[in-house]
């Protein structure tokens, strides 16, 4: 029985701000759009919420879609339901972060989808109010980082300290002073030191860390 049948209807979706750090830069995940309203320009991917799945289904199942990827770190960071924010219908969206390691998606699903990675300093016109939920979603990143051990999302299982401070600076916009970076994170507990060692960078190496188990 509907018991609700002298209410508007209204159509609800969910667009999925994907963060991936590439090249030292943190990138966005964006799409050329298909279809109308708005073919041809860019926008985050996002659907709409089926009859038989939860938000955050709806959130994996496109997050999947598009790069192949489950387990993936997700969190919604608001909903936007401005009157005309679609043109095409009324559509109340529920917005999540996502992030990723560049390295682990799979290029062709993304590459078949048109999608494309641009450094966030970068990021074209969007459409709909999609900039708007881009910055509540760097908003939210940016408050939680230092709250959360978020930033490990973005690494390999094995790092090294540089790396580690090169993903906060590109996360929070600015350089951070190396010695003062090391010695608060080795105070708060959170990496456990390996005997490897990464001679990528120089003959002498740097030591490789990873995130403690119980984090």
């Amino acid at each position: 029985m509907n018991y609700y049948k002298e209410h508007a209807k209204h159509y609800v979706g969910v667009d999925c701000v994907i963060f991936g750090l590439h090249d030292g830069k943190l990138n966005i995940l964006l799409i050329k759009r298909r279809m109308m309203p708005g073919k041809g320009q860019w926008s985050l991917m996002g659907g709409f919420v089926e009859e038989d799945e939860s938000l955050d289904d709806a959130a994996k199942r496109v997050l999947f879609q598009l790069t192949g990827l489950e387990n993936v770190y997700m969190e919604q960071v608001g909903s936007f339901g401005t009157i005309d924010r679609d043109p095409g219908a009324r559509v109340i969206s529920v917005a999540y972060c996502a992030l990723l390691n560049f390295d682990e998606q799979d290029h062709q699903r993304v590459n078949d989808n048109d999608a494309h990675w641009i450094p966030l300093d970068e990021m074209p016109e969007l459409f709909f109010d999609h900039p708007l939920i881009v910055e509540k979603a760097l908003e939210y990143l940016r408050l939680q980082v230092d709250k959360k051990p978020l930033v490990f999302q973005f690494l390999p299982e094995l790092f090294t300290l540089s790396q580690l401070q090169s993903v906060y600076e590109a996360i929070h916009g600015e350089k951070l002073d190396k010695r003062n970076f090391r010695k608060r994170i080795l105070e708060e507990g959170v990496l456990e030191k390996t005997d490897l060692i990464d001679k990528s960078g120089s003959k002498r190496g740097a030591t490789l860390y990873r995130l403690k188990i119980n984090y």
